[in-house]
C-alpha cells in the first residue's frame, strides 16, 4: 500500500477484491480529522457494511502518522460558544462506536504515530498492526478534557483498568513495544513488513464465514461491554447450525480444501 503524501482530502475508500481500505488523507497535518470527515467516515462505514462482497476493512493513514486525532480548533470553538450544541467529543464518539460495531472484521494499519481521539479510533478496530517506530498518547488530562464515556470504557475493557489509568491520567507518550506489551497492538512489525502482515491477516479474515464472524464479533463486543443479548446470540447459534455456511465449511473440511463462503 502506498503511503505517498497525496493532496489533502477527506477519507479515501479503495476497493480491491473482498477488501476495503479507508485511508485518512491529510498527511501534512498528520491526518488530523476535521468536522466534515466525521460524517464522511460514517457514510463509508455504511457503504462497506452494505456491500456483501466486502469481507474485511483496513483503516490506515497517508504519510508518516496514522492520525493526530480530532481537530483541537473545533473543540476550542465549542468550548467558548455561548450556544448549546453537539460537542466535538459526542460527534467523534458516534464515528468510533459505529466503527467498533461494524459487521465486517476490521484491521487498523498503524503506519505511524497515533494521538488523541485517533487512539480510540484505532482501538475500535478488531486488530491493530503497527510499525515498530509507532508511538501513542492520550492528552485529555493535559488539555482539561473529560473524555467521552464509551471511549474510556473501550480502554478499560480492551486494555485493563491499570493501563487505562496510566494512559488517561498521566497523558504520557508510550512507544510501540509498550503498545504491544499492554495489548494495544495486536502485532508489531518493521515498516518493510507492514503490508505483508496486514495482507496476511486480511486474507485470513476474508476467507472465513462472514455471517458467523459477524455474529461472534457482536457477541464478543456485547460481552466486553456487559451488554450481551443472550437470546439473540443463542438464536444466531441455532441458525448457524442449519445455515449454508456450516454446510460448506464441513464439506470443505471433509474434502481438505479451503471453504468458499
Amino acid at each position: 500500500m502506498s503511503d505517498t503524501a497525496d493532496a489533502a482530502t477527506g477519507p479515501v475508500l479503495e476497493l480491491v477484491g473482498a477488501r476495503a481500505t479507508i485511508r485518512l488523507n491529510r498527511p501534512k497535518h498528520l491526518n488530523r480529522l476535521q468536522a466534515e470527515d466525521l460524517g464522511e467516515l460514517v457514510k463509508l462505514f455504511d457503504r462497506v457494511e452494505a456491500d456483501p462482497a466486502i469481507r474485511v476493512l483496513v483503516l490506515t493513514g497517508t504519510g508518516r502518522a496514522f492520525s493526530a486525532g480530532y481537530d483541537l480548533n473545533s473543540v476550542a470553538e465549542r468550548a467558548v460558544s455561548a450556544n448549546e450544541q453537539q460537542s466535538a467529543g459526542s460527534a467523534f464518539e458516534v464515528v468510533v462506536n459505529r466503527l467498533e460495531d461494524l459487521g465486517v472484521p476490521t484491521i487498523c494499519r498503524l503506519n505511524g504515530g497515533v494521538y488523541g481521539g485517533a487512539t480510540d479510533l484505532a482501538l475500535a478496530c478488531d486488530f491493530r498492526i503497527g510499525v515498530d517506530t509507532a508511538e501513542m498518547f492520550m492528552p485529555a488530562a493535559r488539555l482539561g478534557l473529560h473524555y467521552y464515556s464509551s471511549g474510556i470504557k473501550r480502554y478499560v475493557t480492551r486494555l485493563g483498568v491499570d493501563n487505562a489509568k496510566k494512559l488517561f491520567l498521566t497523558a504520557q507518550k508510550i512507544s510501540a513495544p509498550e503498545m504491544l506489551r499492554i495489548g494495544y497492538l495486536t502485532d508489531m512489525v518493521a515498516l518493510e513488513f507492514l503490508d505483508e502482515e496486514v495482507d496476511r491477516l486480511a486474507a485470513v479474515l476474508a476467507g472465513n464465514a462472514p455471517q458467523a464472524m459477524r455474529g461472534m464479533k457482536r457477541a464478543i463486543n456485547e460481552f466486553a461491554r456487559g451488554e450481551l443479548d443472550q437470546q439473540a446470540a443463542d438464536q444466531r447459534h441455532r441458525d448457524s447450525m442449519r445455515g449454508d455456511e456450516i454446510k460448506e465449511g464441513i464439506k470443505a473440511f471433509a474434502e481438505k480444501r479451503p471453504p468458499k463462503f
